[in-house]
């Protein structure tokens, strides 16, 4: 008979493994990799991420791992950009390629236009570009359709895309810096190709590391792809098996941290996008169904979120008007006054690290 694991103690589990119980002495890049990557479709989000999660953080921390090629900016989990150390980037976007192959053809704004397009071809032209020097989309969409004129360059750019893993090189990624993406191979530009033998156990090892006890769902979830049961059955020997309240397979590396449900958890800031929100099938953990829906908009942007006794319980966000930045923080439900108080601190504390520059700092509760 499985253990069962309460919502609050799968809340505990995840604090502890994504850094939010207490402040990391860990560097930038230990923590890049030990939180499994960072969500990163818009440049400053792992910025935010980092700050929240580990002592003594810089913007520098982490833009001299870009610029060193510590850390590269890729689309894999979900489709979507992440911030991850180029041995995981090399390792996992092969497994979650299916996702990309998929994502070809059911574009309905491209995919009747490419069907019948050699998008191999298209590959190994995209390829063959890049490798001379690194393009913005816009300059490889025009290359492209030098041979293939019967597409849009924005469709041609969207096979490219998803048929190669491809880095957002700098300066894309560094704090401060503008600009679109330009891209290379993850070959060319990190020095390797990726693993030619991916390994999807070794994937669903580190999403139970930093985001466990979880579902095969919640698993499929985060990676964005299927057939994650049958890894997990395979890794079954080598894992701790729970149930949740509903009843529900949970797996867990054996000596994985999971506190008491009755650990303190502090108030914190979550920066925009934070993965903690986006990475499991059942969010409830850490956010409400209803909360959720005000959180994540229509369109897949994820705001700043205020967590309190490890759940989200408003929002955040700064706004700039003339030498003036202002954080608001917005509480969905009433917060205690402790509670506030150590929120009102963070954003001051944090107001003044993304803007250092501005000659007036204040932090606003919007009730």
């Amino acid at each position: 008979m499985s253990d069962t694991l309460s919502r609050r103690a799968l809340n505990r589990a995840m604090l502890a493994r994504q850094l939010l119980l207490r402040p990391s002495n860990l560097t930038a890049l230990e923590a890049v990799e030990h939180l499994a990557g960072l969500q990163a479709q818009a440049p400053n989000p792992p910025y935010f991420a980092l700050w929240t999660r580990l002592n003594g953080f810089t913007q520098d921390d982490l833009a001299k791992l870009l610029l060193d090629k510590s850390v590269v900016r890729i689309a894999l989990m979900r489709g979507t950009v992440h911030l991850v150390t180029p041995s995981d980037a090399l390792a996992w976007r092969p497994v979650v390629q299916t996702l990309y192959d998929r994502a070809v053809l059911a574009n309905t704004e491209f995919g009747p236009e490419i069907s019948g397009l050699d998008h191999q071809e298209i590959a190994r032209t995209a390829r063959k570009l890049l490798g001379e020097r690194p393009l913005s989309a816009a300059e490889l969409g025009a290359e492209l359709a030098k041979q293939w004129a019967s597409a849009r360059p924005s469709a041609l750019v969207h096979v490219a895309r998803a048929m190669l893993p491809l880095v957002q090189i700098p300066p894309r990624g560094i704090w401060g810096k503008s600009g679109q993406p330009t891209y290379q191979t993850a070959g060319d530009w990190i020095g390797t190709e990726p693993d030619a033998t991916p390994s999807p156990e070794r994937m669903f090892r580190r999403y139970l590391a930093a985001f466990g006890p979880a579902t095969v769902q919640d698993a499929q979830t985060w990676a964005g792809i299927t057939k994650l049961g049958e890894v997990a059955e395979r890794l079954r020997p080598e894992l701790r098996v729970f149930r949740d309240e509903n009843g529900r397979e949970l797996f867990d590396l054996p000596e994985a941290p999971r506190p008491d449900a009755d650990t303190p958890a502090p108030p914190l800031l979550l920066g925009p996008f934070d993965q903690t929100i986006l990475s499991y099938a059942d969010r409830t953990r850490v956010i409400s169904d209803e909360h959720r829906k005000v959180v994540i908009t229509q369109n897949g942007l994820v705001k700043g979120t205020i967590l309190v006794d490890g759940t989200v319980r408003g929002l955040w966000e700064i706004k700039i008007a003339k030498k003036v930045a202002t954080l608001l923080i917005t509480p969905f439900e009433r917060v205690p006054k402790r509670d506030l108080a150590a929120l009102e601190s963070s954003a001051d504390r944090l107001l003044r690290w993304a803007h250092p520059k501005a000659e007036t700092h204040s932090v606003q509760v919007v009730l």
